[in-house]
């Protein structure tokens, strides 16, 4: 069976502070996604999501695109680039324009989006993004598409993304120095809600969790847009850290212990069961010296290893708890948690966030792109995945639209003139 042919190119990177992945995807005659190549490589150069080595993520950036260039079997230059750094504010601005009861025409939106442009106060930040999320008539009733209809006053609320200039002119600087063109740079929480939220959740309301190494990204979203975003510096790394000091050993087998043996729900087998373990000389462990706590002959239970897990987790579930209640998510018991990024593959964590925040709590998996390959199918490469998807979608940004000339007031008398003479024009 013939392969559908590619009619457009999209390349997503994803720079976090543990690996850098690419991804690159096609979009189809029949306006279907399918991945073309994937590529990862180890992150050397990223702490707590912003740019620590230059030359270290610039290498990384190249090797992983040239490895998904490899797959694909193709070159690319532009690519969607996520920032999933601490300094990233959200907000929602609301403007309104008087109709007079007219219908609503193209310059009437293009008008009240240059207004809105030109109302965004970055207060020495840059925006990253400037999306108009909803529309409204006589500031009560939603609407997607407000062009043609009657309105006595139109408003749109626009959401704004802002974060400070020097940590994005880095990144910029790494993926340019692989020879490569940024379409846009992308915030990781909106790239991660393409790919693991459903309209209808994004429209009822829900939090969404990114446990990533150095950054947990928690963001809200309500009424079809993100209203709120709170970023917490500790992850998963931490825990591999508090693993590697409490049992003396490499970050590396920690990372590795971590993976094949964690858990974030304890039983009563943990206590029987024996890990081994090797301290950083590749020694056996001695108890009292370099094996931490509950450490025996190089071998160490599984409680003591879960233990470790859930007290860093505890501190990250308090932080969620605090970003969430300073967001306003408090009310409807309806309301539930999607928990997403490296972080959530962990056994037993959405069980284990679920008790920790009082809320239902599932794990978001990229979806909306065919032929994913098992290995990047899971919460680990949401961000990857929805990039691709933020892309494709061609999202309209304020950021990137010319100014136009502000119209006559709807009141004037040669705006009653031009509607009078349309209207003769059109009828008669």
């Amino acid at each position: 069976m013939a392969q559908p042919k590619v009619e457009k190119l999209f390349t997503a990177i994803d720079i976090g502070s543990w690996k850098v992945s690419a991804l690159i995807a096609g979009r189809t005659e029949t306006g279907e996604l399918t991945i073309l190549g994937t590529g990862q490589r180890e992150s050397r150069g990223v702490r707590r999501g912003f740019i620590a080595d230059m030359e270290r993520t610039e290498l990384a950036v190249r090797e992983t695109v040239e490895q998904a260039e490899r797959v694909a079997g193709t070159n690319i230059e532009d690519v969607w680039v996520s920032f999933s750094g601490g300094s990233l504010v959200s907000d929602v601005v609301t403007v309104e324009r008087d109709m007079g009861g007219y219908r609503v025409e193209q310059a009437d939106i293009d008008d009240l989006l240059t207004t809105g442009q030109q109302g965004i106060d970055p207060d020495g930040r840059v925006i990253l993004h400037a999306q108009p999320t909803c529309f409204t008539i006589n500031g009560k009733v939603p609407v997607k598409k407000p062009l043609g209809m009657h309105a006595d006053l139109l408003g749109v609320d626009i959401h704004v993304v802002l974060a400070d200039g020097a940590p994005l002119a880095n990144l910029d600087l790494c993926v340019r120095g692989a020879y490569l063109n940024v379409n846009s740079i992308v915030a990781s929480p909106i790239a991660t809600g393409f790919a693991c939220l459903s309209e209808e959740e994004r429209d009822l309301g829900v939090a969404l969790v990114e446990l990533g190494a150095g950054v947990t990204n928690v963001s809200l979203y309500a009424g079809g847009m993100l209203v709120g975003l709170h970023s917490i510096p500790l992850g998963a790394s931490d825990i591999t850290d508090d693993i590697a000091s409490a049992f003396g050993i490499r970050r590396s087998q920690a990372e590795r212990v971590k993976c094949f043996y964690g858990s974030a729900m304890q039983n009563r087998r943990d206590f029987r069961e024996m890990i081994e373990i090797a301290t950083p000389h590749g020694d056996v462990a001695i108890p009292g010296q370099n094996a931490g706590p509950n450490a025996e002959g190089g071998k160490i239970t599984r409680a003591a290893l879960v233990g470790v897990i859930c007290e860093r987790l505890n501190q990250i579930m308090v932080e969620v708890n605090a970003a969430l209640a300073g967001m306003g998510f408090n009310t409807p018991t309806g309301r539930q948690v999607v928990l997403t990024g490296g972080g959530a593959e962990m056994k037993g964590i959405a069980d284990y966030a679920q008790g920790a925040l009082g809320r239902a709590v599932r794990i978001g998996r990229p979806r909306g792109i065919a032929a994913l390959p098992e290995a990047h199918s899971g919460p680990a490469f949401a961000t990857l995945a929805g990039l691709a998807l933020y892309g494709a979608s061609n999202p309209v940004d304020l950021r990137m639209m010319a100014p136009v000339p502000q119209t006559v007031h709807r009141l004037s008398a040669p705006v009653w003139w031009q509607r009078m003479m349309r209207a003769m024009k059109t009828n008669y």
